[in-house]
């Protein structure tokens, strides 16, 4: 072999010629084909490459609808319906992106609660914790652009609320407002920023998947049972086992998503945003995506501008700090009775929070989003670290292989038995 060639086990010779001076091939044979994984993987751990799947659908699409979208405020508008009505399969493209985006966060909020629920943020993983933190974050901030491209009526006024936060900042907050406008209104300037902003996040968001991704196969994965892999009967490659699994979720969510895009592509959206833009006419209800509200109930939850806007954006600051406010040394709420009541009364009180996000902010919905925005802060900041101390964990099994072993493989824990895993 020449200097400087790398060593390839592959048989094709064209293959094997392209590995030898660039080692690719080994390197996704090493990461996503012989990567031991945990062998009780369940459904929940499809959701990470589901969300993979889903962001480079919207990114394609996104490439698509920008070739015949126009970000100027005197023809955006016309230049969605154009897409719709007369660019080949334009609406087949707006519809997969429009619906995309609550496909991605569908994903992303399941991946997020699947993290929750069996500690995946704890050590060794506290910054791949935050690698998806992060993610979400950008996601946030790609979506709430997006939103206003169409400049319909929801879109202006969504804009417009928005952005008004910002001037709640002491000093600085009114040079904010007009440096995100780019003048003393929304207008033009500013639905050509956000454009451009819009196209350029999506790759930002892969950069960091790809890190996320990294710190992952650094770390190793966490599996429902919270242990870690204590030798080779506790693990599988990657291929084929995971990718066949991976593969049917993806037909099922395909599947789920195809309802939407050709059945009720409107179903997830809002009816003024139909409506071209008018800043002289305001929308009886404003109110942003689905995927907003629980945040959207925060910030609504208390009269104080400023105060509104901290809550909102600490609702989301919080989560960096989750791998140091949970004390306890158990990962995965199987084995752990009370974290596992909390966790679901959580759940509730974010489903809860988005309910109140989209009705108006009046009467009791008023009182129950006070009352989710006191228990959202309070799960983080005041149960998890005191519940850390005080609880009584279930004892754990000593391998993941051990609680599917025959009789008289190996001895099995209490609380083993109380939750056998999940097979693979």
């Amino acid at each position: 072999m020449g200097h400087g060639l790398a060593n390839s086990s592959f048989k094709n010779p064209v293959i094997r010629w392209m590995d030898q001076r660039l080692p690719l091939f080994t390197l996704m044979h090493k990461e996503y084909a012989a990567y031991p994984t945990p062998r009780n993987f369940n459904y929940f751990w499809n959701f990470g490459a589901l969300a993979m799947v889903v962001l480079m659908v919207m990114i394609v699409t996104g490439i698509f609808l920008s070739m015949h979208y126009t970000a100027h405020v005197d023809y955006a508008f016309d230049s969605v319906e154009r897409i719709m009505r007369d660019v080949n399969y334009g609406w087949l493209m707006r519809y997969l992106h429009m619906n995309g985006a609550s496909m991605f966060f569908i994903v992303v909020y399941i991946h997020i609660f699947r993290g929750l629920y069996y500690g995946s943020y704890k050590q060794p993983r506290e910054l791949l914790w935050i690698l998806g933190v992060i993610i979400l974050f950008l996601m946030m901030a790609t979506a709430f652009m997006g939103y206003v491209l169409p400049w319909g009526q929801m879109s202006f006024w969504g804009a417009t609320v928005i952005t008004n936060l910002f001037s709640a900042v002491p000093v600085f907050g009114d040079q904010i407002v007009m440096w995100l406008w780019g003048g003393f209104s929304v207008d033009n300037p500013t639905l050509n920023r956000f454009f451009s902003l819009h196209y350029l996040l999506p790759f930002v968001i892969v950069g960091v998947v790809f890190l996320h991704v990294a710190a992952l196969h650094i770390t190793g994965s966490n599996n429902p049972l919270g242990i870690d892999p204590k030798g080779p009967q506790d693990t599988l490659p990657f291929h084929p086992y995971y990718t066949i699994k991976d593969t049917f979720g993806l037909g099922v969510f395909l599947i789920f998503f195809s309802l939407f895009v050709f059945f009720a592509p409107n179903y997830l959206g809002h009816p003024d945003n139909y409506i071209p833009a008018d800043p002289l006419v305001t929308p009886a209800h404003i109110v942003p995506e689905w995927y907003f509200l629980p945040f959207y109930a925060i910030l609504r939850a208390v009269p104080d501008k400023l105060l509104g806007v901290v809550l909102m954006f600490g609702s989301i600051a919080v989560l960096f700090i989750l791998p140091w406010l949970d004390t306890s040394k158990v990962r995965s709420a199987r084995f752990r009775p009370i974290y596992k009541v909390l966790f679901w009364v959580f759940v509730l009180v974010c489903l809860m929070l988005g309910y109140c996000g989209a009705k108006p902010a009046e009467g009791i919905y008023v009182v129950l989003s006070r009352l989710g925005t006191v228990y959202y802060f309070a799960h983080f900041l005041i149960l998890l670290p005191l519940l850390g101390k005080l609880e009584r964990p279930l004892p754990l099994p000593t391998s993941i292989s051990e609680p599917v072993l025959p009789p008289g493989g190996g001895a099995i824990t209490a609380g083993a038995t109380a939750k056998p895993m999940d097979k693979a």
